[in-house]
């Protein structure tokens, strides 16, 4: 094969290389895919995979739904916390979350929660696309990141009673 016929034989591998490793870089550092919804799968009631690579921390779960900055879960719910006044009641209260739901199905409501309920007025806060009316500090952003969504996760298991 002449030098002239292998140029263009090289220059397609190099750009498929190329492309290669701006799909998967991304998806390492930061522990998720750049379009959510194109790696979760749903299994019938639950997303059975977790969304990051790491466990959940219980703790920082616990931070992150008592927050009213990051979560705001009690904006809507009630739960054991006791240390947060004014909790809502808008929504189910917390508490027995990990009896009544597996980590699939929390994880399910936590990304989509209108699968269950198509009038629900809680957010996806894993969705980052087909979103309208998004202030210009979200846009193409999650509400919580996936290790978030797994702490979060990881905190409502331990809710048992």
């Amino acid at each position: 094969m002449s030098l002239l016929a292998a140029a263009p034989l090289f220059l397609v591998c190099r750009l498929a290389c190329l492309l290669l490793l701006m799909a998967f870089l991304p998806c390492q550092a930061a522990g998720q895919t750049a379009h959510h919804s194109a790696v979760l799968e749903v299994v019938g009631d639950g997303i059975p995979q977790p969304l990051s690579f790491q466990p959940g921390d219980a703790a920082r779960g616990r931070a992150i739904a008592s927050s009213r900055q990051s979560g705001l879960c009690l904006l809507c719910h009630s739960g054991p916390v006791s240390e947060e006044r004014f909790q809502g009641d808008l929504a189910p209260n917390l508490a027995g979350a990990g009896q009544r739901w597996s980590a699939a199905q929390l994880r399910l409501r936590l990304v989509n929660p209108r699968h269950f309920n198509p009038d629900s007025i809680m957010p996806a806060y894993y969705r980052d696309q087909g979103l309208h009316r998004v202030a210009p500090a979200w846009q193409d952003r999650s509400i919580l990141s996936a290790q978030q969504i797994e702490d979060v996760v990881a905190y409502l298991l331990t809710l048992r009673e």
